[in-house]
């Protein structure tokens, strides 16, 4: 199995760090606009894209601490895969440990992915310290697979 890894220093609160991964008008604003659900413990968030989506179950959701999510529907490279957000501060900063478990083998579609969430996760960062966002179909574009 493999993992994507992230670590990313966001200028706000755990707090408000935690509402932009459990909101789903949060999410909407700095993922995907499509964004539908219920962002907490037992709750399904449903994300569409163009042109597909994803379907997430909140495993844990430890306010302004951790979340965890699996992927129940989605590309069968997703599927069974989770979402791993891990929150702590170091002086003025929200430090997001962020991967993305279980992928069964390294695929070209995980080297997108990869850098997709990577892309995601400053739009995060500009959310919460700008109050803006770049949510798809806004997003950066970086190939053909969306």
């Amino acid at each position: 199995m493999v993992d994507i890894l992230h670590r990313v220093g966001v200028i706000g609160s755990k707090e408000a760090v935690y509402a932009a991964i459990t909101s789903p008008e949060q999410l909407a604003a700095w993922w995907t606009d499509d964004t539908k659900g219920d962002g907490g413990e037992g709750g399904v968030l449903k994300f569409q894209f163009v042109p597909g989506g994803f379907d997430m179950k909140v495993l844990e959701a430890k306010p302004a601490e951790h979340v965890l999510w699996e992927v129940i529907e989605g590309p069968d490279e997703w599927i069974g895969t989770h979402v791993r957000w891990d929150l702590h501060t170091e002086d003025d900063f929200t430090i997001v440990m962020f991967s993305h478990e279980g992928w069964r083998e390294q695929v070209p579609f995980m080297n997108h992915c990869s850098t997709k969430w990577a892309t995601y996760l400053m739009s995060m960062k500009q959310l919460v310290e700008t109050g803006t966002g770049a949510p798809s179909p806004n997003d950066v574009q970086i190939s053909n697979w969306h």
